[in-house]
């Protein structure tokens, strides 16, 4: 949409002063949160003086000078950015440390505080020098997906405020409107169509405004010629056609918009006086004819125009029309009907040789000329853009193009004579259907039956007025698939050439007019449309040279009365913007938070008010703001200054209660460093004096007796304060002993600090603006233990990595009912649950508590694992050792669930793996809810790594866990152990090495030992909605616990164990992802996240989930899901298919025995290798996440039994019936094509020699029309194996289609054939195959008459 630079319009002073250096810069506005995006761009002479760049930048954004100040940007010329340039130095920018050739960047800000004062708009033109003076080049309109570092690409809101020196209004570019932009300005620039469009009055009684086209021409209008604006929106016309901001991106041609909304206008002015305007003003007349060159007959017919459409080069023609004349005799020029093509002639009855062509009987007072500069090349089979010169004059005398030749011939005056219709004698309408009732009332030649002087005395007056003037040329730069449009329009009133380009408005000369001829400056010959200039002239509008009917522009007191109405209307609407705006630039807008004094949540609004109201006032309007009224009294709230990002109170306004915001705030900002707080108090309290310098700290007290920690309380200090000082004064606030009191500062996440050296500063510690600490102060023996190995220490530990989660139990699971049974039998209370789900504290009674069966499962597994431990470094362990341990461990529901554990070991079982150690990291991913495959999905063994984090308790002789399941190690977090040395990798070591600390600490303890044990839950009541008798548990734990350890923790609440449920992440979106790396803490969740358990198998390290479906081949749809199955690495075909046979039976019905159906590879709907039963999944073939297979059931016998066997599926087709057989697969022993006939030969008894075969196309089944199979397809490829192209025939599944080259086709009848194509359109439909290419249709330009586009969808 932007207009090539080197084809701007420059004025000549530019040009004058080429020779001095120029200096570039780019000034933006930062006084404005409308306008700190945008740029200001100026192109200066070198010489130029600081005072009058300091003018034009105040000219170019519509500010007073000396109300604004620049300063630099972020140039790397100048060292001080923040000092103003001198506005009233003498010296010249050069000197000022501008740089030529480069980007100077500068910045707009405030004078003193206050923001620039806007330019009165009366002072808008009346400085003639200002209007004449160049500052840089003329603005252009950015294009969509280009950018533009000179220029802004929207206009400046300071700017749009006031009007253009020429004093003509622009009109804001929507996105892509440039075209309507052009077309607009051009009607308003039309006396005769302004002054019409005028007299016609609105009646709102009969009319929706909104949707009355030239209602809303008419309000554009008068804005156009009122409005003190720079420029203003069409977006009010756009709507009353019936557009939506949709139709902004769709860019159109301006020709078929004029012909579109003229049309849309003639509707809408039927019985008004205004009926008849459009073709008043540009429709003209011409006579298409056909004229026999034996007799002299013709035949003709008269049709009417609103543009002329000159064509730029003729067809097949490399040389262009020279000029707009040359073209319009072109267009008039008869061709010679002869040969093939000769006219039968009604008088001579036979066919002779005509002339044909076309005649002007009457031009428009309006005269449009299109130049039809869009072609299309038949080479390229693209459209391009002919950029030929084609000169047009400013004068243009169109009397040469009526020709009255003719009518001094006899046979022609009979012929011509429209009066002939009555009398009956000339046929004339041989060559038209129907004529118009007003072709007889013509303006310019009368058709009525006068004698032949008569006519030649009109025709002659016709011929001597027909002299146009040029005043609009509207200007297309670009190419064939897009552009920009913009107008050059010559005044009426002062016979001034404009530009008029989007919202700038500028002037221009005859000069520039003649740049948008085209073509390029030099011969280039034959390529000088390619190499010539993309900015050219599009349409030409002319007016004829007519005193008695040229009209001006009607004044201000020859307005109708209901146009004085609407001009007032639109200037009361404009000055109320206006007092807005004013309003606007005069107002602080700041965020303004307040902790509801009874709520206790913080609110969160926008404060706004005026600068000029003081602090007092602006409390008043905060407080209504935040509806505190029936909470805490008005002089109970004051304003202080605020950082909500450090929630921190950085000063509060003692004494200012008088002072105006403006003041306060450092004037009238886009945008604030610092938000603003509402505080309140209690009536007995008094407001805290916040000092600037000072830092917030809040302090929570810890009771280590009771391991909780305290809410927080405020307190302000300096950061030039010790810590003994600071001790003190939390001492004061607390009144707790500084004497033993313990400070630890948290810096950042889980980075706690003991501050113990009491003579360093708040500073040096890293205090900040805000901060948070802990304190203890207590007589324990904590306090002389080693930090990190002190009860504070793993309380705080704790505190910092525990989490809230919410976990959703699945319904009527049986773990509810053994919960309830052991509780009811050890405390007799079955309605609270609180101590059952507590952390591991011991049993309750005699009767063993769930975590009593818990702690026992722990240490067994604690006991496994230091057997392996010790056995790997021999280097073998196995499975079925592995498998006994774990069938040992006690289960809560060991005998509830016993079926499911039988069938979970039976499974575990048949998978042979002999080196679990040499396993490969395999995490894969399902989801039974939305298939992601960017989830994983294998619960591996938590027995089979040696890796501690596997296992829920300590691998070495570590100190035991205190109460809160924390051990003496509990510094930072780290995945490996010393366990793990000397040992080969794992399979799970890949991944574990993604950890970020180093595996010893300082102490050179190996801090793999750490175990997070902290899990403590309790009965939770979802919120409504979440779905009746759902359980939900309400689970605090260690963020650092593995996923393995919390199922684990999870079993007693679920009610089976952790191998037979999943746990899935719902987020915010209510989506919900499995999560199933076992040895992954849960480090990813948040606080509040959410957790849904689902019970259902998991799986382990080595399995995939895979989706089964079945291949049928001759059904429609040839791909049938069946289920869900799981495969392990290490498991062959075979013993994949005996677990398959009972699913198969339960959930499908299919009763098969292990040789009747065989699995195959799936891509998409494509069957690919055929799985022989030997072949072992990831050694012989590749197993992935969301893995699908095809179960095919065979017919007979499996005859594939090697992989350098192929099998292809064939299928006959039958020319001389017209239809296709089914499949039969046929296996070849080889990729031979000489086999290939065979087999077909074989199964078909077709001779050899006559077969005939061609492969499929596209997805599988290959579908094609039987009306285009028998040519369409690349039969009998001259090949002699498969392999090779065009073939490429390597896998097994490829479809191969054959024939009998002897069988003729069928003979079809035009019923047959179109009976055919329809059944053949609709299956092929049916099953998804696209019959035909149907490129994507350009969006027709269309003006909705009653402003709803979905009424008028049937006649697209």
């Amino acid at each position: 949409m932007v207009p090539s630079e080197e084809n701007q319009l420059v004025p000549k002073e530019v040009e004058s002063a080429a020779e001095e250096p120029r200096v570039l810069c780019i000034i933006q506005d930062t006084t404005n949160s409308k306008t700190v995006n945008e740029r200001v761009t100026l192109n200066l002479p070198a010489s130029t003086l600081l005072k009058r760049l300091f003018e034009d930048v105040a000219s170019k954004v519509g500010y007073v000078n000396g109300t604004f100040d620049l300063v630099w940007g972020n140039g790397d010329n100048v060292t001080d950015t923040q000092t103003p340039i001198d506005q009233n130095s003498d010296k010249t920018i050069l000197d000022a440390g501008f740089e030529p050739g480069k980007k100077n960047f500068l910045h707009l800000t405030d004078k003193d505080g206050e923001q620039p004062h806007i330019m009165p708009e009366e002072s808008g033109t009346t400085d003639d020098s200002v209007q004449d003076r160049f500052i840089g080049p003329l603005p252009r309109e950015g294009s969509v997906g280009c950018t533009n570092d000179y220029v802004s690409q929207s206009y400046s809101y300071s700017s749009v405020l006031s009007k253009s020196e020429t004093g003509y209004v622009g009109l804001v570019n929507q996105a892509m409107t440039c075209y309507l932009n052009s077309l607009l300005q051009t009607l308003f620039m039309t006396p005769e169509f302004r002054n019409a469009l005028y007299k016609w009055e609105f009646e709102e009684s009969e009319e929706d405004p909104v949707t009355s086209i030239p209602y809303q021409l008419q309000r554009l209008f008068v804005l156009l010629q009122t409005s003190k604006k720079r420029a203003i929106e069409t977006t009010d016309v756009t709507r009353s056609f019936g557009w939506d901001s949709s139709e902004a991106w769709q860019q159109h041609d301006v020709q078929e918009l004029c012909r579109v909304m003229f049309d849309a206008l003639e509707q809408k002015w039927k019985q008004t006086e205004q009926a008849d305007l459009i073709n008043q003003l540009y429709q003209g007349k011409l006579k298409d004819y056909v004229r026999c060159l034996e007799c002299g007959y013709e035949g003709w017919r008269i049709d009417t125009y609103l543009d002329i459409p000159l064509v730029i080069r003729p067809y097949g023609s490399n040389q262009a029309f020279a000029s707009v004349e040359e073209a319009l005799h072109a267009f008039i020029q008869p061709e010679i009907l002869d040969g093939p093509n000769q006219y039968f002639c009604e008088r001579c009855k036979k066919k002779c040789d005509a002339r044909k062509g076309l005649r002007f009987l009457h031009f428009p007072y309006l005269l449009t000329l299109q130049l039809k500069r869009f072609d299309f090349d038949y080479t390229t089979m693209h459209r391009i853009k002919l950029n030929d010169r084609m000169t047009f004059p400013e004068e243009l005398d169109m009397s040469v193009f009526i020709d009255v030749e003719d009518e001094k011939s006899p046979q022609t005056e009979s012929c011509t004579d429209s009066g002939a219709e009555n009398e009956g004698s000339c046929h004339s309408d041989q060559m038209s259907n129907d004529f118009s009732n007003d072709d007889g009332v013509d303006e310019g030649i009368c058709l009525e039956s006068n004698s032949a002087a008569e006519r030649l005395s009109k025709a002659g007056s016709e011929k001597s007025s027909l002299l146009y003037e040029l005043f609009s040329v509207m200007v297309h730069s670009g190419s064939a698939a897009g552009g920009h449009y913009y107008a050059c329009i010559r005044s009426f009133s002062d016979d001034q050439w404009y530009s008029f380009n989007d919202q700038h408005v500028s002037k221009i000369t005859q000069e520039d007019i003649k740049k948008t001829y085209g073509g390029s400056s030099g011969s280039r010959g034959y390529y000088s449309s390619a190499f010539a200039s993309s900015t050219n002239a599009y349409m030409l509008i002319y007016r004829l040279k007519d005193p008695m009917r040229n009209a001006k522009f009607l004044e201000a007191h020859e307005y109708p009365e209901h146009i004085k109405q609407l001009v007032q209307k639109e200037r009361e609407l404009e000055e109320q913007e206006k007092r807005q705006r004013e309003i606007e630039r005069n107002t602080c807008k700041i965020k303004l938070f307040c902790m509801h004094p009874t709520k206790q949540i913080m609110m969160e609004n926008k404060l706004e008010v005026h600068k000029d109201r003081t602090l007092k006032e602006a409390v008043e309007i905060a407080y209504k703001l935040m509806d505190l009224e029936e909470a805490v009294p008005l002089d109970c709230c004051r304003l202080v200054k605020y950082d909500e990002f450090h929630d921190y109170l950085e000063r509060s306004y003692e004494g200012e209660e008088d002072t105006p915001m403006g003041l306060l705030l450092g004037g009238v900002k886009s945008t604030y460093m610092f938000d603003l707080l509402l505080e309140t108090r209690r009536p007995d309290q008094i407001f805290q004096c916040y000092k600037p310098g000072e830092v917030m700290v809040k302090v929570h007290v810890v009771d280590l007796k009771t391991e909780s920690v305290a809410p927080p309380i405020s307190i302000r200090a300096y950061l030039n304060q010790t810590v003994s000082e600071f001790k003190q004064l939390i001492s004061k606030a607390t009144h707790l002993p500084a004497e033993t009191m313990r400070v630890v500062l948290e810096r950042c996440y889980n980075d706690l600090r003991l501050l113990n050296v009491s003579s360093k500063t708040l500073k040096a510690e890293g205090f900040f603006r805000s901060n948070k600490v802990f304190i203890e102060s207590s007589e324990s023996l904590d306090r002389h233990m080693a930090y990190t190995d002190s009860h504070l220490w793993k309380l705080l530990d704790r505190h910092a990595n525990t989490i809230r989660l919410y976990v959703s139990l699945p319904e009527q699971s049986p773990g509810s009912q053994f919960r309830r049974a052991v509780y009811q039998k050890s405390s007799g209370d079955s309605g609270n649950l609180d101590e059952a789900c507590e952390r591991v504290k011991g049993p309750v009674g005699n009767m063993k508590s769930v975590e009593a069966i818990l702690e026992e499962s722990t240490e067994k597994l604690k006991s496994l694992s230091l057997q392996q431990q010790q056995e790997g470094d021999n280097g073998d362990s196995s499975k079925s050792t592995e498998a006994s341990d774990f069938e040992n461990i006690e289960s809560p529901l060991n005998e509830i669930d016993s079926s499911t554990s039988a069938e979970n070991r039976e499974l575990e079982n048949q998978i042979q793996i002999s080196d679990p150690e040499n396993l490969q990291s395999e995490e894969r991913s399902d989801s039974d809810v939305n298939n992601d495959r960017s989830t994983s999905s294998v619960d591996s063994d938590i027995l089979s790594s040696s890796h501690s984090s596997d296992t829920l308790c300590n691998v070495d002789n570590a100190p035991l866990p205190l109460a809160n399941g924390l051990d003496s190690h509990s510094i930072t977090s780290s995945r490996r152990s010393k366990a793990n040395q000397g040992k080969k990798e794992t399979w799970d070591t890949a991944e574990e090495d993604s950890g970020t600390d180093s595996e010893y600490d300082e102490s050179g303890k190996s801090r793999g030992e750490a175990q997070y044990m902290y899990f403590k839950s309790e009965p939770y009541t979802a919120d409504e909605g979440s779905g009746e008798g759902q359980k939900w548990l309400m689970v605090h734990v260690d963020k650092r616990i593995t996923l393995s350890a919390f199922k684990q923790h999870l079993e007693p609440f679920v009610g089976v164990p952790s191998s037979h449920f999943k746990v899935f992440r719902v987020y915010a979106s209510n989506q919900e992802f499995e999560s199933v790396r076992l040895n992954e803490t849960l480090s990813s969740f948040s606080d509040d996240n959410k957790i849904t358990i689902r019970l259902g198998r998991a799986l382990k390290k080595g399995e995939y989930r895979v989706k089964v479906y079945q291949l049928l081949v001759n059904e429609p749809e040839p791909c049938k899901f069946l289920l869900d199955a799981v495969f392990a690495k290490g498991m062959t075909v075979r013993q994949s298919k005996e677990e398959l046979l009972p699913q198969l039976r339960e959930q499908c019905g299919l009763d098969l025995t292990i040789d009747r159906f065989r699995l195959r590879k799936k891509t998409w709907k494509n069957p690919g290798t055929v799985f022989l039963d030997y072949h072992i999944y990831e050694e012989d073939i590749n197993i992935s996440s969301n893995w699908e297979v095809f179960l095919e059931i065979l017919d007979g016998v499996e005859k594939m039994k090697s992989m350098s066997q192929l099998a292809v599926l064939s299928r006959r087709w039958r020319p001389s019936e017209m239809k296709l057989d089914s499949f039969q697969e046929v296996v070849l022993e080889s990729s031979s094509v000489e086999e290939l006939k065979e087999k077909l030969s074989e199964i078909s008894g077709i001779p050899l020699e006559n077969i005939e075969f061609a492969k499929g196309r596209g997805t599988f089944p290959c579908d094609i029309s039987i009306l285009e199979i028998h040519q369409d397809l690349d039969w009998n490829p001259k090949v002699s194996t498969l392999n090779v192209w065009p073939l490429y025939i390597c896998d097994d599944g490829a479809v191969i289609f054959y024939r009998d080259k002897a069988e003729e086709l069928m003979e079809l009848t035009d019923e047959q054939r179109n009976e055919l194509m329809k059944k053949e359109s609709s299956r092929l439909q049916k099953t998804g195959h696209r019959v035909t290419y149907s490129p994507r249709k350009e969006k027709a330009l269309k003006i909705y008459l009653d402003g709803a586009p979905n009424k008028d969808l049937t006649q697209d």
